[in-house]
């Protein structure tokens, strides 16, 4: 695929993403591919790649002499980057948030417990590297930078538990804490209670410390969720 359809196929892709997590598509429309290529000015090949890719993410399902269907929200696999990066961008962002947020409260603790039994000493130095990287930027309104130190610490915790189920949430997390960034759902500074929280999970993993970290995760879950309360409410 070349650059320009690369490029094409990812402005359709997006397009249709947002507007069928958005409701702008309810549940049971039907999209015609040759509707879809008049309308985005792009060939039908470049349209039945993107509705492929939405099939993959079950937002859609083909059926022959009917066409593209929307698939109600309960089919779609919300655990996909993607879909959560749409449903984050919608109107209901909020509600994505607080699910996410939940779901994170309730597997993030237990992963910090098997972290502090499993972490391999490379992935305790580097669980530490990652807190103090999120202590030097969160002063100075340095979102950005504090995002990379803090998707990149929940990552290790959730790969040093040795649960590889956890492990495929790094990415879920991840859109979650992005999407809190960038669409302004984080005070300009983080909170420093938050932050040295963090400092602490690292330490308590590192001192093989499970009850300590999986107390400490929890603790930080619960300040997320009362942010949201301010923030997203």
């Amino acid at each position: 695929m070349t650059t320009e359809a690369r490029g094409l196929h990812t402005h359709v892709l997006t397009s249709l993403g947002l507007a069928i997590t958005a409701g702008e598509y309810p549940p049971g429309s039907v999209l015609r591919t040759d509707e879809l290529a008049q309308r985005f000015d792009v060939s039908r090949t470049v349209v039945r790649e993107v509705v492929r890719v939405l099939e993959s993410m079950h937002l859609v399902e083909s059926r022959r002499r009917v066409g593209v269907t929307v698939r109600p929200a309960e089919q779609w696999n919300v655990y996909d980057p993607q879909v959560i990066r749409w449903r984050l961008a919608g109107a209901d962002r909020p509600r994505q948030l607080r699910s996410l947020t939940v779901l994170r409260s309730a597997i993030e603790p237990v992963a910090a417990g098997l972290a502090a039994r499993l972490a391999t000493p490379a992935q305790c130095a580097d669980l530490t590297e990652q807190a103090l990287g999120m202590v030097a930027t969160s002063r100075g309104r340095r979102l950005e930078a504090y995002l990379v130190h803090d998707v990149a610490f929940h990552r290790i915790v959730l790969n040093a538990s040795g649960n590889e189920m956890f492990a495929r949430l790094g990415d879920v997390v991840a859109e979650v804490l992005a999407g809190r960034t960038h669409h302004q759902v984080m005070f300009p500074d983080p909170d420093p209670a938050a932050v040295t929280l963090h400092v602490r999970v690292a330490e308590a993993i590192r001192e093989r410390d499970a009850e300590k970290a999986e107390r400490l995760t929890r603790e930080i879950a619960v300040g997320a969720l009362q942010e949201l309360d301010v923030l997203a409410p």
